[in-house]
């Protein structure tokens, strides 16, 4: 369960408000190439957009991740990264689309069908957090759980226990599942503001 209390915010309403108005003027229209035969998930693009770029950041040559224990670049990126490697803001930004799409969002709607009935908030939540701790352990979580019942706040709120590493609870983590810093949005933050 969180540690801090979690409640809807103006900016988040606002973040989810500028996607959905962003998406009808076609200013997202570079994500629908990604789909096949139809039009992107909004909340794949409002994971990308408003919390997985801001949470991973940019990095343009592979780095060690000391919490991870293992090579990454880009927004987070680690499949097949090795030491050396280098990608271009466009490159990162076409392999972040690909794998949230393809290797984040399709596989947790395969292990949760009623993920897709859940408010593009709930659903971009489940999906950030998926790419930053896993698809096999969000198909397993509580999160999980809570959307199959349809319970959207109680997912929000269960997908607050990623918040270790290491066995340990890290405070970048809890801010990062919870209500966010000030720059960044919080998951359940946006998870709740959309509800």
């Amino acid at each position: 369960m969180p540690i801090n209390k979690i409640a809807p915010t103006k900016r988040a309403k606002a973040a989810i408000a500028a996607v959905v108005a962003g998406i009808s003027a076609g200013s997202y229209a570079v994500y629908d190439r990604y789909t096949p035969d139809a039009k992107m998930d909004p909340a794949v693009i409002l994971a990308s957009e408003k919390l997985i770029i801001p949470w991973e950041g940019l990095v343009l040559k592979s780095h060690w991740d000391p919490f991870a224990k293992i090579w990454d670049i880009c927004y987070g990126e680690t499949k097949g990264i090795k030491p050396g490697m280098t990608r271009t803001p466009a490159e990162c930004k076409d392999m972040l689309i690909r794998r949230v799409y393809s290797d984040y969002q399709q596989p947790i709607i395969k292990c949760s069908p009623n993920l897709l009935n859940a408010p593009i908030s709930v659903r971009a939540s489940m999906i950030s957090g998926a790419y930053n701790f896993g698809v096999g352990a969000w198909c397993r979580s509580t999160a999980k759980a809570r959307i199959e019942g349809g319970q959207w706040r109680a997912a929000c709120k269960a997908q607050t226990a990623f918040n270790r590493a290491g066995g340990q609870i890290v405070r970048g983590l809890v801010v990062r599942r919870e209500m966010g810093d000030a720059q960044r949005l919080g998951e359940a933050e946006l998870c709740v503001s959309g509800l």
